[in-house]
């Protein structure tokens, strides 16, 4: 295979995963200024939601460093619980409808895309 060839793959290799690099070098500075782990997290709003644990993430809201769970509880819905990743407090919970999670997937999905075009610009 030519040199030029080569070079021009990686480069494409390279920017498609220049994104995903980046939300991992994320997630392990945010997993650094955690001060309890995310199985304790979980159980604290298992406690405050019993159901199903469907998604989890750390990530910043409210202005603070939180585990974020969608559980999905016998009342159908979910429930997003945010767990303080500093000190495991419930920092907020709200029920979501079918409707709503829909609605948040979808900007949550915008704002990703949104991102990489940044990144990939720069």
């Amino acid at each position: 295979m030519n040199r030029s060839l080569v070079f021009a793959m990686a480069a494409v290799v390279g920017l498609a995963l220049g994104p995903l690099a980046g939300a991992a070098d994320d997630q392990a500075a945010l997993a650094k200024q955690a001060k309890i782990s995310k199985e304790k997290a979980q159980e604290i709003a298992l406690k405050k939601a019993p159901g199903t644990v469907e998604s989890s993430e750390l990530e910043k809201e409210k202005g603070t460093l939180v585990y974020s769970f969608d559980i999905k509880t016998a009342k159908g819905g979910i429930t997003e619980v945010l767990v303080s990743a500093i000190d495991g407090h419930i920092v907020d919970v709200s029920h979501e409808t079918a409707a709503k999670e829909a609605a948040e997937k979808k900007k949550e999905a915008h704002e990703k895309k949104q991102s990489q075009t940044k990144t990939t610009h720069h």
